[in-house]
């Protein structure tokens, strides 16, 4: 076995491992459905990290991808949020012709509104890599959602995360990541709402687990995660209507 080197992150799914040009880390019941999924992602073109089965000590294996976090990263510009937004996109419509197996198993801490399709569930500056090659990582709590659940989670932690930022700065990363997305007009109608729903659901989320001493949630909870939340949904909640005046369909 290579050295093994212990990777940041790894929050909700355990301690994340770097062999080689590998990732180890925890296999779970749902492991197996996340994995086939990955491959039809893959085999419908996207660019998604390799599932490579399970290693001797029973942890599974996904292809290693070089680059930085975007959450490490200087912050994107109006013309690569835009491309974020395609790849969102890209990765919606490719599931959107994907059926999982009758007997899948996925694990969400977070349930969705319905079950449109499968999505990633945290698509997110922690989880996009940028580099030689542009890939979201940890599809480990991929499960059945809905475009508008997945879309308000992603546009509101890559553009509305930063509860100090002018709104109407924020306003305009937010249309360039729609418009990448190309939402149609009842999605943008939908997503100021939806932004505040699917962020209150996740301080909620960490507040909840904190109460009942949920791990890994509850130490998140005091770590600063919590704060984080509960400020970004005041923030998303106060400034609906610059989120709906920005997100008017133009010609």
């Amino acid at each position: 076995m290579e050295n093994e080197q212990l990777l940041d992150g790894g929050n909700a799914s355990g301690s994340v491992y770097r062999v080689g040009a590998t990732v180890r880390k925890p296999w779970t019941d749902a492991t197996p459905a996340v994995f086939d999924f990955m491959h039809a992602l893959r085999e419908a073109g996207l660019d998604v990290p390799a599932p490579l089965g399970r290693d001797t000590q029973g942890r599974q294996v996904t292809e290693f991808i070089p680059g930085q976090l975007a959450i490490n990263s200087a912050p994107l510009p109006l013309q690569e949020l835009g491309r974020v937004g395609v790849m969102v996109r890209q990765i919606h419509d490719a599931s959107h012709a994907y059926t999982p197996g009758s007997g899948a198993v996925w694990e969400t801490a977070i349930l969705a509104p319905g079950d449109e399709l499968i999505c990633h569930n945290d698509l997110a500056p922690w989880n996009l890599i940028i580099g030689e090659r542009w890939a979201f990582i940890d599809w480990d709590a991929a499960a059945p959602s809905t475009r508008l659940w997945d879309l308000a989670y992603a546009a509101q932690a890559f553009t509305l995360s930063n509860p100090g930022e002018p709104p109407q700065t924020a306003a305009r990363k937010l249309s360039h990541f729609v418009d990448g997305y190309s939402a149609d007009e009842d999605l943008r109608a939908k997503l100021p709402a939806a932004m505040h729903r699917r962020t209150s659901a996740m301080h909620g989320l960490l507040k909840s687990s904190h109460e009942a001493g949920v791990e890994p949630w509850s130490t998140m909870f005091v770590e600063g995660h919590g704060d984080h939340w509960r400020t970004a949904a005041e923030y998303v909640e106060r400034h609906q209507e610059t989120w709906s005046r920005a997100l008017l369909p133009r010609d």
